[in-house]
């Protein structure tokens, strides 16, 4: 099977962009893409893509040229992003292609997101008490995880201040200030135990990865990134997922365990030898439990890890160096691929103030989206 490597990147800045849609600002992301790539549309022999709220991605060919590539379309929640990256990456690995784009891009209207029951098979009940919000569920799942394993109300108010620390770094991040510890905590509560800093908002935005395969990636001659694990995993029984509270026993099993777990094993590789990682933070308390689910530490030792700063910028394993969800806000279909595409600046030293010193080698990246869908790459420089 043939080795793929990311041999350009492009992203739209995520926030709200006024008098472009999300399928601009896709196209946006992909011109930019190919011209780190040093390529043209035409060279594309294939495209996956995904948004869920701007349209179809392969409608895209409007406006970058009808070539007659094949253009599927990706819809898998909140891990769009990582699904339509495994389709790409396995495209190739396969020898079928040699080159190929990714991409992602969304246009939510503001406010919270309003998933109906019915559209993930479940009965109107569930909507009724308040479930389906997603503020609502993360916070009762994280006060089940502070409660079994100790984690403190400071420990999500370091995730939030380093998040918009970092965020302050990055020039395609939302929120580009600072906010102080103080601020996070008497911030008003959205739903205990978080407040409105420590959740993220849905957002806008487009990210485009040029794929290719080893050989073509050599004639091209330009700086690539290896991509050594592309998975992507659906919940096992006894999970305990937004939108699927299926606790049985523990409830420790997850889709992110084993997503993560696949990767590590295709990859070759252990969490220790990861020098970055981007992690799914749809709020604070999701990035605490996803340094554990992961493998990066045990269930309780985020207290310690944070406290140490252990995942800032300059620490042991820097988590989220552009912000996450938290600074970026999320536009579901481009967000997962944010990730990657922060993974690939930091490989290749061109993540500016926010750059990651030691010339980092190995780069991991998370997302997670209901009812239970993880996505896991590890990148190598």
């Amino acid at each position: 099977m043939s080795t793929v490597h990311i041999v350009g990147v492009g992203i739209h800045p995520f926030g709200r962009t006024e008098g472009a849609s999300g399928l601009q600002q896709g196209a946006f992301a992909v011109r930019q893409a190919l011209a780190d790539a040093g390529l043209s549309w035409a060279d594309m022999q294939f495209a996956f893509g995904g948004s869920d709220s701007a349209g179809n991605a392969d409608t895209m060919v409007s406006e970058l040229g009808l070539t007659g590539l094949p253009f599927i379309n990706v819809s898998n929640g909140c891990a769009t992003g990582g699904s339509a990256l495994f389709g790409a990456a396995s495209a190739i690995a396969s020898g079928q292609f040699d080159l190929g784009l990714v991409v992602g891009f969304d246009k939510h209207p503001r406010g919270a997101f309003d998933p109906r029951p019915a559209d993930w098979g479940l009965p109107d009940w569930y909507g009724e008490t308040g479930l389906m919000l997603t503020t609502q569920f993360f916070a009762m799942k994280i006060r089940r995880y502070k409660q079994r394993f100790g984690i403190s109300d400071a420990s999500l108010v370091r995730v939030a201040e380093k998040a918009f620390r970092n965020g302050a770094l990055t020039d395609h991040a939302w929120r580009r200030e600072p906010v102080d510890a103080e601020t996070i905590a008497t911030a008003p509560m959205v739903s205990d135990p978080l407040t409105k800093f420590m959740f993220c908002s849905p957002a806008e935005g487009g990210v485009a990865l040029i794929l290719a395969s080893e050989k073509r990636a050599r004639q091209l001659g330009g700086r690539s990134v290896r991509l050594r694990a592309a998975v992507v995993r659906s919940r096992p029984a006894g999970s305990f997922e937004v939108f699927a509270p299926m606790v049985e026993g523990s409830g420790d099993a997850s889709a992110t365990r084993l997503a993560s777990a696949a990767a590590f094993d295709l990859a070759g590789v252990a969490p220790g030898d990861i020098d970055i990682a981007q992690l799914q933070d749809t709020e604070s308390g999701a990035e605490i439990m996803h340094m554990a689910e992961n493998g990066f530490c045990d269930d309780g030792a985020q207290e310690a890890w944070l406290a140490e700063g252990r995942t800032e910028i300059g620490g042991a394993l820097p988590v989220n160096t552009d912000g996450g969800c938290l600074a970026c806000g999320e536009p579901i279909g481009a967000s997962g691929l944010r990730q990657v595409y922060e993974n690939v600046l930091q490989l290749s030293g061109r993540a500016g103030a926010r750059q990651v010193p030691g010339a980092p080698r190995l780069g991991y990246s998370h997302v997670y989206g209901a009812p239970g869908v993880s996505g896991v790459t590890i990148l190598e420089a």
